[in-house]
Order: C-alpha cells, then sequence, then structure tokens
C-alpha cells in the first residue's frame, strides 16, 4: 500500500509542463500576446515547437500582410496582396512587419503594433506640404536626432500658416487615432555633450499662437469628418502630440484616403518659433503605448 502512494506520487511529480502535447501549447499561446509567445518559447519543447507554428503566428497578424508584406518585398510603393507568397514562414512574416517599414523614399513608415495587431504609421515632415517650405525666409529644414526622421521643419515666421498631408493605405480594421507632432522653440544644438541654446532658442521667437488657434482637420474617402481647434500654447522646448481626430477603419479591406491639415490663416499677424516634425497615426486603444510615452497628449475642442 505504501509503495504503490510512493510510485503515484513519483509519477505525478515527474509529470508537469514538459509533458504536455504541442496542440495544448499552441491552444494556449493563441490566447497570448506576440510578446508573451516569445518568453513561454524558452520554458520547453512544447512551447518552442508551438511558438514556431505557422497558425499561431498568422492569427496574431492582419487580415491584410500579404498587402503589408509588399511593401517590405522589394519595397513597393502601393504593397500588394502578391507580396508575401514565399516559403518565409509566419514568425518570420510577424518579425519584419514588427520593424519599421520605410515607403516614399523614407518619407513614411510603419509597423505592426504588437499589443494590438493594428497599424501605427509616421510621415516625417517632408512628406506633408507646407505653405511657404521653399522659402528659406519662412522655413527651414533641421536635422536632429529628435525625430525618428532626423530631421524636422522649422518655421521661422510666416503670416499664413498651412500644413497639409495625405494617406492613402489599406489599413487593418478598427479605430486609429492621428496626431501632429510639435514643438514651440527652436531646437538646440550640442556641444561637448551639454545642450547649449543657439542664442535664437528664445521665448520671443515663438509668437502668434496666442492670438488664434491652430485648427485641425481630419477626413476619409468614406465619410468621416472631425475638426477641433487648440491654442499652442504648451511649455516651449517640450514636444506634444496634437490630436487632430479619430477615425475608423473598416473589416472590408478596402484602401482608405486620409486628408488632414493643420492652419492658421489669420494674415493680421504672424507666428512662428514652432517646430514641426511628423504626422502620427496609432491604434485608439493602444493610447501611448506605442510609442513616445514621455510626451503630452494635446486634444482640442471639437466643433
Amino acid at each position: 500500500m505504501g509503495a504503490g502512494a510512493s510510485n503515484l506520487a513519483v509519477e505525478e511529480a515527474s509529470s508537469g509542463l514538459g509533458d504536455m502535447p504541442e496542440l495544448c501549447a499552441a491552444e494556449v499561446l493563441l490566447r497570448l500576446g506576440a510578446p508573451d509567445i516569445c518568453r513561454l518559447a524558452g520554458l520547453n519543447h512544447a512551447f518552442r515547437s508551438a511558438g514556431a507554428a505557422d497558425f499561431v503566428w498568422e492569427a496574431k497578424l492582419p487580415e491584410n500582410y500579404r498587402y503589408l508584406m509588399g511593401f517590405v518585398d522589394g519595397g513597393e510603393e502601393k504593397g500588394g496582396d502578391q507580396g508575401q507568397k514565399s516559403a518565409v514562414g509566419k514568425k518570420e512574416v510577424y518579425a519584419r512587419l514588427a520593424k519599421a517599414v520605410r515607403f516614399d523614399d523614407g518619407k513614411r513608415e510603419f509597423w505592426l503594433e504588437k499589443s494590438t495587431g493594428m497599424i501605427c504609421m509616421a510621415l516625417s515632415s517632408k512628406a506633408l506640404v507646407i505653405t511657404g517650405i521653399d522659402d528659406r525666409r519662412y522655413w527651414a529644414h533641421m536635422p536632429t536626432t529628435e525625430s525618428r526622421f532626423h530631421s524636422v521643419a522649422y518655421l521661422q515666421q510666416i503670416w499664413w500658416f498651412e500644413v497639409v498631408g495625405e494617406i492613402d493605405f489599406r489599413f487593418p480594421a478598427g479605430t486609429y487615432s492621428l496626431y501632429f507632432r510639435l514643438r514651440l522653440g527652436k531646437l538646440v544644438s550640442k556641444h561637448s555633450g551639454r545642450r547649449v541654446s543657439s542664442g535664437a532658442d528664445k521665448k520671443d521667437s515663438i509668437h502668434g499662437w496666442d492670438r488664434k488657434p491652430v485648427r485641425f482637420q481630419l477626413s476619409t474617402s468614406d465619410g468621416q469628418n472631425a475638426v477641433s481647434q487648440r491654442y499652442l500654447d504648451d511649455e516651449p522646448g517640450s514636444w506634444a502630440l496634437y490630436h487632430a481626430g479619430d477615425f475608423v477603419a473598416s473589416e472590408h479591406g478596402r484602401p482608405l484616403r486620409l486628408k488632414f491639415s493643420m492652419a492658421q490663416i489669420d494674415c493680421t499677424h504672424t507666428k512662428g518659433g514652432l517646430c514641426v516634425d511628423s504626422v502620427l497615426v496609432y491604434p485608439k486603444r493602444c493610447s501611448m503605448k506605442c510609442g513616445f510615452r514621455t510626451e503630452k497628449v494635446v486634444v482640442g475642442a471639437y466643433k
């Protein structure tokens, strides 16, 4: 009797996660996000094998991943469903899309957001139509490490301020938010590891933004619209994300054209001292987990 109980205890002790069938491990992984799948893959053979299975990773990919891979394979400008028909495994597809994929001559990029399986996108200032950008009296392109594109547009002074952009893209289904990444004040230069004012980075170079609010607009090809306005009165020297509006990408996978702008076109006064870095698109439920966690999000008054 005692020996039988002892043998049973030994059998129970010897059985554990290592004896879990691979399909059971896969069922567990299907309920987890990509970072947790990678962590559990190091637990034992069952999770390691399941963590490499195509059907596990395909469940984490957006439905239009073949279209998205079209931008990776050969850098095609418009993607396409033919973009991923090679023997690349779905885990590798996920890994490629999770890294920034640049297109439009490096002026735009997108990446797969790991916690939602949706897409984030960034457009540099050079991908935007900016009134007066080619006139050095008004604007200057400034190199900087504070931008993911290593360059920002700095407004010195202008009467008619307007920045316009477009995106034509097949976003995975879901709700997204669009932001302008802005900074009051000229960028500072760096010398000997110390941040030193360039001399022009004074508050008196920032002017005109307290006279009238900036108007933000967003519209889509399927009839969605958002309009808001906000004074640019945040702390000089800090980057902020100004919310232009939200839009919904349908489940049908059709291309969606976005048009967006920010403008302050009251010509009774000049405005200046503003850095325009980029336009960002994040999944709405992702909030600030997608990237710039330390930056302030500014929401204007909707009309």
